[in-house]
């Protein structure tokens, strides 16, 4: 029976233990088992198809046709049924077509879009995993402070009561002291179910099992204040380059200039080498030669046909200048989006970095708010006990030094989210060591 306890202890712990999860390891199993970012890798496979499609455009089209059949009937000399099979083929290369160098590039294009795109897919998850992981150590160390607090409310109901049964206080001070604790148990159940929330969140995002018979992960840490400061113009310059989003913007204004110009290419000759042959062997068919006596005179042959084909589109009634004019509006509306998003980085980091300082600068009034509000919950306790405070007094003291630890609190976690918000908007995230070796360029 001993051993069977101990079993289930160890197995209980070490579920407890399976279910906690740092920062860096909740971010490298969204990199592995996302749902998005799988779907992104499968998209770059896709566009490496598709290239292949564009390319092959380039390359020479070959066809073999075989024919055969059985000849029958009377003829003198000559056997009842007679099989017989031949094989015709032909080889088209092009030689000039406007079109062959942008289906090249568009090709390439196709897939460094595809790659991109697994690179925002990643930084979207790898945003979402770190606000959620966040979030729940907020709202996990929010509940530990009213657990805190209501140790503490609790320890002074009870020695309201035993002084009440003293003499030496009215039963109101009692009532009071209870309604206190019983007034904090609602934020502690908020921030408890918050907890969860964010907990679901972050399963969610790094795509772990979800049932009755699992637990949610546990972020492991705590969130701290620290200094920071970033150069806006050079942040700036370096998030207009690397982001993946902004990569995708170019790419798509290139793809389609690209487009365009496989458009365009109708208003130009096309000149392919085409070489046709047929094969007939000699024993299997004879073609007559109409009417002659001589068997030599049966023409058999088989032969090759090179030569050049020479295609030129002189009147299309608009077709192809209205699918020209339609692609290069699409060409100008990329553009435009993209001079949009270049443009926005530099106010969206400066918010940020406002955010920050102002963050900042709360928490150093915080700080010492703080300490200040925890001495006088003591001081004023102490006097409770010896009868020279009130239970409101205490009910002061107490909501004040709850308030500013919240707030405090609450700086901690907005710095930090804003800090993933700056390392999203920098295009950072490929520098954390999560992250890294798995950008595409």
């Amino acid at each position: 029976m001993k051993t069977l306890r101990i079993v289930v202890l160890l197995s209980i712990g070490l579920t407890s233990c399976a279910s906690a999860i740092t920062l860096d390891a909740a971010l490298a199993q969204t990199l592995d088992r996302n749902p998005e970012i799988q779907h992104a890798r499968l998209a770059v496979e896709e566009a490496s198809g598709h290239r292949v499609v564009l390319h092959a455009v380039a390359y020479p089209d070959a066809r073999i046709d075989l024919f055969g059949g059985d000849q029958g009937g009377h003829r003198a000399g000559e056997p009842a049924n007679q099989p017989f099979a031949f094989a015709r083929g032909a080889l088209t290369q092009p030689i000039f077509n406007a079109a062959v160098p942008a289906s090249w590039r568009r090709g390439n294009v196709e897939l460094l879009v595809a790659q991109q795109q697994l690179n925002v897919a990643v930084t979207g998850q790898l945003h979402a995993a770190r606000v959620a992981f966040y979030t729940a150590l907020y709202n996990k160390a929010l509940s530990d402070l009213g657990q805190a607090q209501s140790e503490r409310l609790s320890a002074n109901a009870a020695s309201e009561a035993e002084r009440y049964r003293g003499g030496q206080t009215e039963r109101s001070a009692v009532s009071a002291a209870r309604s206190l604790e019983e007034e904090l148990q609602p934020r502690i159940a908020d921030a408890q179910r918050a907890y969860d929330g964010a907990r679901l969140t972050l399963a969610q995002t790094i795509a772990a099992p979800i049932g009755p018979s699992t637990s949610l992960p546990k972020p492991e840490g705590d969130l701290r204040l620290r200094q920071v400061d970033f150069d806006l113009a050079r942040e700036s310059e370096a998030a207009v380059e690397r982001r993946p989003d902004l990569q995708v913007a170019r790419l798509l204004v290139e793809a389609a200039a690209e487009d365009q110009r496989i458009i365009e290419a109708a208003y130009y000759p096309a000149i392919n080498g085409v070489v046709s042959g047929t094969y007939i062997p000699v024993s299997d068919v004879r073609r007559d030669s109409g009417g002659s006596p001589q068997r030599s005179n049966d023409v058999i042959s088989s032969e090759v046909r090179p030569g050049v084909a020479f295609t030129w589109r002189v009147i299309d009634t608009g077709k192809t200048t209205g699918a020209v004019i339609r692609q290069r509006a699409v060409r100008e509306m990329n553009e435009l989006v993209l001079h949009r998003l270049e443009a926005n980085v530099p106010r969206e980091l400066e918010r940020i970095r406002n955010t920050l300082r102002a963050v900042d600068a709360r928490q150093k009034a915080l700080a010492a708010a703080v300490t200040a509000a925890d001495q006088n919950v003591t001081t004023v306790q102490q006097n409770l006990s010896e009868g020279l405070a009130s239970q409101l007094d205490f009910r002061t003291a107490e909501t004040s030094f709850l308030q500013t630890k919240t707030a405090l609190l609450t700086a901690a976690f907005e710095q930090n989210v804003a800090l993933a918000e700056w390392d999203r908007a920098a295009g950072r995230y490929f520098q954390m060591p999560a992250a890294r070796g798995t950008q595409s360029q």
